[in-house]
């Protein structure tokens, strides 16, 4: 095969930190070649570093790509060359459709008035070529983030790639979404473009990889061909040991009932007719942790936030109760009063202020704990910080760095030391490990136990089934709203919670009672 991409001996610093550290990469033409590390090896400034987002001359080492020196000042010049980046966040306008996406800033037009009539054709073109049946007008705000991911993928062949980045292009997908986004790259390999994967997945990776680099604290550790490939030997390379058990150990100490909820409804907040919890009825027990099994769109975090301070629907209603006692969740103070937290899936968006310190957003949640007649004491803000920087291993210069600054593990330690400072009895984790390397998700389940052992509950939202089943002590299964059924540790297995999860609507009357065990 001939070589298509050479990066030789890239260093990337910023103020404090050195990003990466004399890599080396080497991508043959027409394969899939993976990148894996920890939150924080370099594998997104690395690919920065290619595309032109940070541009020739703020780095140092040479890139060498289809046999010459490839000196990019911007995104744009990377473009010119064939060379596209898929960031993890889309880069879509979800009030325009799909055509006005796929050739913004790439207009089909002439004497400065765009063609549509072609537009469309090029645009039907496109889909077709990535499997996905849409009309070209529809907007892309009607579309699941599945479909996103293809428009994007559609949107680089309309601007002819040839070194196509993908960066965690299934972070946020469902299993059947993510197998069609991996064909599909597959299917590119046949036509000759050539791509580059970022992945945690590391069974996707193993699934299309011709050869995978492994980075770790911004430097080369090693280049694996298919046949070296396997699930130990990248997590050895990654994380600089052997990790034996991808659960930590844990002896459950369960008692008493500390969170019950019953006849638990919720409404869409725009669509009137749509209801989107269903009379759900579950508890958690001190010391526990409960699983939330379902796919996306089955009402999990759905339930989630209407517990929380009512935070998503209308007309809810039924009834929560911790430590034996009634409470009011229906705001967010209410329910942080009440004893009750709530981690988000979306950490960027709703979990954190990015460009504040993480000093500040540690102590957002509870400014009553570092005030003092109303008057923040910043003194004490910074003890509080520091102490559970420590506690939660959060990898930072200080806790004055801006959480933007910090990995997705990192980030993810921001939230739950934020949470923690409320002092909850009942917290609820949802999508806890999404986004983040094996590494730092074995750190989050160390806290997860943590927590049990205090005499927590702790409730786990997981679209991964494999954690689910290697962390909780009993899980509740759902679709459409509704609770399907309740697994013990002993039963649950991931062809049970699948049975439960697609039982079809026919059967629910067979569930008299929405915790009924499955035998």
């Amino acid at each position: 095969m001939t070589t298509l991409l050479e990066m030789r001996g890239i260093s990337k610093v910023f103020p404090g930190v050195r990003a990466l550290d004399h890599v080396n990469l080497a991508v043959e033409a027409g394969e899939i070649h993976a990148i894996c590390g920890e939150n924080g090896a370099g594998k997104s400034t690395l690919m920065k570093v290619l595309s032109g987002v940070y541009p020739h001359g703020s780095y140092e080492g040479d890139i060498i790509y289809d046999g010459a020196p490839l000196t990019c000042r911007t995104i744009r010049d990377s473009e010119n060359k064939g060379i596209i980046i898929i960031h993890q966040e889309l880069a879509l306008v979800p009030l325009l459709s799909i055509a006005e996406n796929l050739f913004l800033g790439n207009e089909v037009a002439k004497n400065g008035i765009i063609n549509w009539p072609n537009a469309y054709q090029k645009t039907e073109e496109l889909l077709r070529k990535v499997g996905l049946v849409e009309s070209p007008d529809t907007k892309v705000e009607k579309l699941g983030v599945g479909k996103q991911q293809l428009i994007e993928i559609a949107k680089a062949l309309a601007k002819d790639v040839r070194l196509l980045i993908l960066d965690e292009p299934t972070a946020a997908l469902q299993e059947n979404d993510s197998q069609k986004l991996l064909d599909l790259l597959l299917e590119l390999k046949a036509q000759g473009i050539t791509s580059i994967l970022i992945s945690h997945k590391l069974n996707e990776i193993s699934r299309v990889a011709d050869r995978i680099t492994i980075l770790r604290d911004g430097a080369t550790v090693s280049t694996l061909t298919a046949s070296e490939i396997s699930e130990e030997r990248i997590i050895r390379d990654m994380v600089g040991r052997d990790m034996a058990h991808r659960y930590p150990d844990r002896t459950p100490d369960i008692g008493k009932v500390l969170m019950e909820v019953t006849g638990w409804n919720a409404w869409h907040p725009d669509q009137k007719d749509r209801q989107m919890i269903r009379d759900v009825s579950f508890n958690v027990r001190k010391g526990e942790i409960v699983g939330i099994a379902g796919l996306m769109g089955t009402g999990r975090t759905e339930l989630a936030m209407s517990l929380f301070g009512h935070s998503y629907g209308r007309n809810i209603s039924g009834q929560v109760k911790i430590g034996g006692k009634l409470v009011d969740t229906s705001t967010v103070a209410k329910a942080i009063a009440a004893g009750l937290s709530y981690v988000t899936e979306d950490r960027k968006a709703l979990g954190l202020v990015l460009e504040e310190p993480i000093v500040r957003n540690i102590t957002l949640a509870n400014l009553f704990g570092v005030s003092k007649r109303g008057v923040l004491d910043k003194r004490r803000e910074t003890q509080v910080a520091e102490r559970y920087r420590k506690a939660m291993a959060i990898r930072t210069p200080g806790v004055f760095q801006k959480v933007i600054n910090l990995s997705g593990g990192n980030q993810q330690k921001v939230v739950l030391s934020k949470w923690l400072f409320t002092d909850p009895q009942v917290l609820i984790l949802d999508e806890p490990t999404r986004g983040i390397d094996v590494g730092a998700k074995f750190e989050i389940y160390t806290i997860m136990n943590d927590l049990a052992a205090q005499g927590r509950g702790v409730v786990m939202i997981s679209s991964e089934m494999p954690e689910l089943l290697g962390m909780c002590d009993r899980i509740y299964v759902m679709n459409e709203g509704r609770i399907m059924g309740e697994l013990t540790r002993a039963e649950a297995s991931q062809e049970r919670i699948m049975a439960l999860i697609l039982k079809s609507s026919a059967s629910r009357d067979d569930f008299s009672n929405n915790s009924e065990k499955v035998a």
